[in-house]
């Protein structure tokens, strides 16, 4: 995620170009931090380097949120991530290829706690699910009520051998990641971390990425 601090970073068109020899396959950004215009060339660009866009909803009110959802339409990104109001979204989504993963949970707060147990994380998701979402954004390690572990666990029984669990927010070490794979998330985002140069002792954002592709066995 070209984010920091839940909020798109105001260089981001420089550092698109910046990453492009990575040739990541999964680039996003936050609904915040940048101009509705600076984000349509932003996801151009990505979608332009052959990677998978994304959309990541922060909005704290309501209607801002649905504000979110008809800009990933505008602009024409590829996924759209976060809000809670699933109905009124799949309503502005529909007829798109843009497909949908809302947080399960609650969600408060700007950078975003993730309230709630295991069982409501399970139950959301399910009904998600059921309503037409492609699967769930889990704030796991934003929790304030529950395990992290426990949450992404109680999604991934809730979706079965879907792969469409993604973990968002304070992801910031390989033994986060280690424990992602182990519960059963299929994908996670990060952004702070790379671009704090707090994920791993690289110098540079090229190397910090390069360490969290690593990771996962990618590169």
């Amino acid at each position: 995620m070209l984010t920091r601090d839940d909020r798109t970073i105001p260089n981001c068109l420089e550092v698109i170009d910046t990453i492009a020899p990575l040739k990541l396959q999964h680039i996003g950004f936050k609904d915040i931090g940048a101009e509705l215009e600076t984000l349509r060339t932003l996801n151009q660009k990505i979608q332009a380097s052959g990677a998978t866009s994304y959309l990541e909803v922060v909005a704290t009110s309501p209607q801002a949120a649905l504000n979110s959802a008809r800009m990933a339409v505008e602009i024409g990104v590829n996924r759209l991530l976060g809000g809670t109001q699933v109905a009124e979204t799949l309503a502005i989504l529909k007829n798109t290829n843009i497909t949908y993963y809302p947080f399960p949970g609650h969600p408060t707060g700007h950078p975003t706690k993730l309230g709630g147990t295991p069982d409501d994380i399970h139950a959301h998701t399910t009904g998600f699910v059921q309503q037409g979402c492609a699967g769930v954004d889990l704030l796991a390690y934003r929790a304030t009520d529950s395990d992290p572990i426990a949450l992404v666990q109680a999604a991934r029984r809730a979706l079965g051998t879907t792969p469409s669990l993604i973990v968002a927010g304070d992801i910031n070490s390989q033994a986060r990641i280690n424990a992602l794979q182990a519960a059963g998330a299929n994908a996670f985002t990060i952004g702070s971390a790379a671009f704090n140069l707090s994920f791993s002792t690289a110098p540079t954002l090229i190397g910090q990425l390069s360490d969290i592709m690593g990771c996962v066995g990618v590169g």
